[in-house]
């Protein structure tokens, strides 16, 4: 009796509602992609995602110390490009002032929604 190859790919059935069919049809159409192809796809994204979240990697001293380096380098460039715009913390307190600078009172019911009772919130 002839042996049968292996058998490379598995079938996968789901049922899914209506709604949530035309939804991936929506989203594969314009990538030219089947709906198998796309739900596939997505499936083994979310996947390997997971599994990298929940892997533990273990480095050498020397990789250790090439990964805080290359890390090291990513937040200096970054810090460089976030020296451009103003703290987090600061930001309110920023637009105020330029909204003020501009000639908007702000907090002393000048606007709707600025009265004493949104003290400290600033809409813009």
């Amino acid at each position: 009796m002839a042996r049968m190859g292996e058998r490379k790919d598995h079938p996968l059935s789901m049922r899914l509602p209506e709604g949530d069919i035309a939804m991936i049809d929506r989203a594969a159409r314009p990538k030219g992609r089947s709906r198998t192809d796309f739900v596939r796809d997505a499936a083994m994204r979310a996947a390997e995602a997971i599994v990298m979240e929940n892997t533990l990697v273990r480095l050498s001293p020397d990789g250790f110390e090439a990964f805080m380096a290359a890390m090291t380098e990513i937040l200096e460039h970054d810090g460089d490009r976030r020296k451009q715009r103003p703290h987090p913390e600061e930001q309110t307190s920023w637009f105020a002032s330029r909204r003020i600078n501009q000639g908007l009172a702000l907090g002393h019911g000048s606007r709707p929604g600025c009265g004493p009772h949104h003290e400290g919130v600033v809409s813009i």
